[in-house]
């Protein structure tokens, strides 16, 4: 489908863009952050909306990621290695609940003539909201396992020395 390819590609594009107007320069790791937020947007769409559409949650997926991982992160002290979430759990809902939005023949989606976007869209965000319950609850579960179990850190001194060689008994790096 040609909409995987849009959206990854405008994504990009706007998340160049948005780095070069915040920070004055655009960067190689930039582009790949939206190229990912793109995919991660199209992949509820990709079957039912049309390619103007694929390149609207790109942009809107770049965007709101962007904005993230650029901005909020930093305001709210969050420290998320690889911005996971601001990357894959933002441009998913972006994606999801968009969804209902491109897929509508007026917008060149694939759906019957009397599609409704304001009733999609909210089946789409009721989906969002499920899976953001479920997911919280899988963690908090896993969470009080490992707490349990095995515990949520290690000693000071082996953070210190660094877990490659406390807990594998290698190093990573060589510098």
């Amino acid at each position: 489908m040609i909409n995987t390819f849009v959206a990854p590609a405008a994504a990009v594009l706007t998340w160049l863009a948005a780095e070069r107007i915040v920070s004055g320069k655009a960067s190689l790791l930039g582009g790949a952050s939206g190229a990912v937020a793109g995919l991660v947007a199209i992949t509820p769409a990709a079957g039912t909306s049309g390619v103007a559409g694929a390149a609207a949650l790109g942009v809107a997926a770049a965007l709101a990621c962007y904005w993230f991982v650029g901005s909020l992160k930093n305001r709210l002290k969050l420290d998320d290695s690889l911005d996971v979430f601001g990357i894959h759990g933002l441009g998913g809902i972006v994606g999801s609940i968009g969804t209902g939005i491109v897929s509508s023949p007026l917008l060149g989606g694939f759906r019957p003539a009397d599609y409704s976007i304001p009733a999609q869209t909210l089946i789409q965000a009721q989906a969002v909201l499920v899976a953001i319950a479920w997911s919280a609850l899988g963690s908090a579960i896993v969470w009080g396992i490992v707490k349990l179990t095995i515990g949520l850190r290690v000693d000071g001194d082996a953070e210190r020395e660094g877990l490659d060689i406390t807990d594998h008994g290698e190093r990573a790096y060589n510098f």
